[in-house]
């Protein structure tokens, strides 16, 4: 087995220099980009050295209570991801979207460790905290994107909704294709990944283990159950959310709740 190379501490201050392309492209051009670019940067290094020191800990404790107190941790910062991207304040989707991530990912990562992989137990945290930051990830974007297509759709559809409903539509009949154009928004990236991956670019999962030094078949096994997971875990979650605040996006008498902006 090869050596795990470790990266010193002034390599990876070397790595900086990808952000300092990046700062110089936004001023260059004036993308007005540089403060995000420079939170993004301290954020990186912060939430990754934080998650390093934790991840250390669990995995020699191997406590239950903690590997699902650290995933819980993990949903609902990506609940607070996406309400800082949706900038909603008419229709109340905070609520149902945590409730749906959390039990939609709980039962991915619970399928994906325990049934898929054999983990045992199930919570054994070395499988079950990535598989379940991968789900959290992927899945966090692309409800941002429905949530985000859907409620500007409403709001720019709002006289053809509303005239399907005079025309004795129901809330879903009138609002079907604003519905099936947020799901899709969101899963084609996921779509996406699937046809390009292994041809266009090797994921995270599989590059991380060949470089520890795994043999690249068991790796494309595991990327392969990733690749699946993320993309089945995407569509749950985009339906049920999306299903439950379109409803919230019409009143008792199935009116329009949405006002133009």
């Amino acid at each position: 087995m090869s050596q795990i190379i470790n990266i010193s501490s002034s390599q990876l201050l070397l790595a900086l220099v990808f952000i300092l392309i990046a700062q110089a492209s936004s001023f260059i051009y004036h993308l007005g980009l540089n403060r995000d670019i420079a939170i993004g940067t301290i954020r990186t290094f912060a939430q990754l050295f934080l998650m390093g020191y934790v991840l250390t800990f669990i995995l020699k404790s191997s406590n239950p209570f903690l590997v699902m107190s650290i995933f819980i941790v993990m949903v609902v910062s990506a609940m607070f991801i996406i309400k800082g991207r949706v900038k909603e304040k008419q229709i109340p989707y905070i609520i149902p979207t945590f409730l749906t991530m959390l039990v939609s990912y709980l039962a991915t990562a619970l399928f994906v460790s325990g049934l898929v992989i054999g983990i045992t137990p199930w919570w054994e945290p070395r499988y079950f905290i990535p598989a379940g930051g991968m789900v959290i990830g992927n899945s966090m974007s692309a409800l941002a994107i429905s949530l985000e297509r859907m409620f500007r759709d409403m709001r720019h559809q709002k006289e053809l909704v509303e005239m399907k409903l005079s025309l004795g539509a129901n809330y879903r009949e009138a609002s079907l294709d604003i519905f099936r154009n947020a799901v899709t928004a969101g899963m084609i990236p996921s779509i996406n990944a699937m046809m390009g991956v292994g041809l266009v670019f090797i994921p995270g999962m599989m590059s991380g283990q060949i470089l520890a030094g795994t043999d690249p078949l068991i790796a494309i096994r595991y990327q392969i159950v990733v690749m699946l997971m993320l993309v089945g875990s995407t569509a749950v979650s985009s339906v049920v959310v999306m299903l439950f605040v379109r409803r919230r996006c019409f009143g008792s008498g199935e009116e329009v709740l949405l006002s133009p902006r």
